[in-house]
């Protein structure tokens, strides 16, 4: 599946963002829609489209506002979720 394909799939997500703008929506964009508002179904395809290294990196590449655009509770969950299978992708997680 193309990143188009996917984008497409998931439309109603996206409904905000016109038709012709939709293959400029970017990485960060991508991940914080469909981890707030998609099914655990819609982030194993992403996780399949981009890597879930990719998805961690820009996940917590997030700063200030774009943090707070997340879900307190999904910031939460992926935070555990990387954190386990992803560590090296969080720079803030302390290794001992």
């Amino acid at each position: 599946m193309t990143r188009e394909q996917y984008i497409a799939d998931h439309a109603a997500l996206f409904w905000y963002t016109p038709e012709s703008k939709k293959k400029d929506i970017s990485d960060s964009l991508l991940v914080e829609t469909i981890l707030n508002y998609g099914t655990m179904d819609d982030v194993k395809a992403l996780f399949s489209l981009m890597g879930i290294d990719k998805v961690a990196k820009v996940f917590f590449s997030a700063k200030g506002r774009q943090k707070a655009n997340y879900f307190p509770q999904i910031y939460n969950f992926f935070t555990l979720v990387f954190n386990r299978y992803v560590p090296q992708c969080n720079p803030e997680r302390q290794t001992s």
